[in-house]
């Protein structure tokens, strides 16, 4: 190849470096929308268990019914490997897609439209050279009438969607702005974190002030709060998207635990820092660390008499979670404490339940079972609220009908109820109509 290049003397050899050096552009273009993928968590949604990375398929539960995840390899078939850049910003930031179909926010567009044009030609360049293309079509979604019709989402775009790319505020420090890009954008963490409408639109005024998912609830991430009761530090919450671990006994589960698998803790300690700084714009120092080192003795009263005394909450306690968090949620053997945990600082009790139910599995390292096939809705609710009231000392409760609802999946949304009613309202319009206009016609 070299020798082609010489033979076309001084001009092929500046050629043939030019091309050398685009190679050398693409492969770190490529490299970069990688690390982008990885940290706008794309793979968490696009790629399904036993599936080819982005091959889509991934079933996403809403409370308006299943989202299947589409295939964003860059098939020419059943991906989008004939997506020009433009079109794929236009998915990425606007929830387009290049047929001109709407997107359904359970992508998160409304937070990709702050990345900037870099960013998203990185992207591009990733998903269009960096990923192997699978020409095995997703499963497709189906949610019932009327969400079944994709172009109504363009008027709740108009209602609801922001298109800005994020702008630098230049009164703060360059690492508070790239926290903030990342925060609003990249990492999407109001989709989760900020309480939504009728509409399953996004509250701007209560940004970052916690929602449930259903199931899981994404707690109060604004500074007011985590600087509050749990006293978190830039450092913890840092160690914490790195580990799913902080030094105030914080413990990642359910979505979040995915979000630091798949995507924080791959993130570089300058953008976890990052995010740390947003959140925290005020350093706080560290507090004494109340965690025991070494082994934690069994600790608690166990005589027959007082057996007898426990509530249920207790007896299902000592039965199942005793071996684990100790006889009064100290700890024990390095496994974690219950006593002084911020979940149990939140205003429901969703996620303890939910870490009863499902347990809560990292990618690596130690996990907790979980109890659903062997404790009843009713034992789920007992425990529950002995944990929230007798360890964690908070007044909020959780009733077995709440436990079914999250065994089961979630609430409905409200939405479907309201749409049907609607569309019984305008059968029953048209048949009035109809029923009337018969009448009068029979009456001339």
């Amino acid at each position: 190849m070299a020798n082609y290049w010489t033979t076309l003397g001084g001009a092929g050899v500046l050629l043939f470096a030019a091309v050398q050096a685009h190679a050398v552009d693409q492969s770190e273009q490529i490299k970069r929308g990688e690390y982008l993928a990885i940290a706008g968590d794309c793979g968490a949604c696009h790629t399904d268990e036993h599936r080819a990375p982005f091959s889509g398929g991934h079933a996403i539960a809403s409370p308006l019914g299943t989202i299947f995840s589409t295939n964003i390899t860059p098939s020419k078939t059943a991906g989008i490997g004939n997506y020009s850049e433009a079109q794929f910003a236009a998915a990425l930031r606007k929830g387009v897609r290049a047929d001109g179909s709407q997107l359904y926010p359970a992508m998160p567009y409304t937070a990709y439209a702050r990345l900037t044009d870099d960013d998203v030609s990185a992207l591009y360049a990733y998903f269009m050279h960096g990923v192997q293309p699978v020409d095995t079509p997703a499963e497709k979604t189906a949610l019932p009438f009327p969400f079944n019709l994709r172009f109504s989402m363009a008027a709740w775009n108009l209602l609801f969607a922001d298109n800005r790319v994020f702008q630098p505020d230049a009164s703060q420090s360059a690492m508070w702005n790239r926290g903030a890009y990342l925060v609003q954008g990249l990492t999407h963490c109001s989709t989760c974190h900020t309480p939504r409408n009728v509409l399953m639109a996004e509250q701007p005024s209560k940004n970052l002030q916690g929602a449930s998912l259903g199931t899981w609830y994404a707690p109060d991430i604004t500074a007011t709060t985590l600087q509050g009761k749990s006293q978190w530090t830039r450092e913890m919450l840092a160690e914490y998207l790195a580990t799913g671990h902080a030094a105030n006994g914080a413990t990642a589960g359910g979505p979040m635990r995915e979000a630091i698998d798949k995507s924080f803790s791959r993130m570089t300690p300058q953008d976890r820092e990052a995010i740390a700084t947003y959140l925290l714009p005020v350093a706080t120092d560290i507090p004494a660390s109340s965690k025991s080192t070494g082994l934690t003795p069994v600790q608690g009263d166990d005589f027959p008499d007082t057996l007898a005394k426990m509530s249920e909450g207790e007896q299902v306690y000592r039965n199942n979670c005793a071996s684990c968090h100790n006889l009064s949620g100290q700890g024990l053997n390095g496994l974690p404490a219950l006593q002084d945990h911020p979940i149990l600082n939140k205003p429901n009790a969703d996620n303890v339940a939910m870490a009863i139910l499902q347990g809560v599995w990292p990618e690596h390292g130690q996990g907790m079972i979980g109890f659903a096939d062997s404790l009843n809705d009713v034992q789920v609710a007992a425990v529950t609220n002995y944990v929230m009231h007798d360890i964690g000392h908070s007044s909020v409760q959780i009733s077995p009908d709440r436990v079914s609802v999250l065994r089961a999946g979630g609430e409905t949304s409200p939405l479907l109820m309201l749409s049907r009613i609607g569309m019984g309202l305008a059968v029953a319009a048209v048949i009035l109509t109809l029923f009337c206009w018969r009448k009068r016609r029979a009456s001339r």
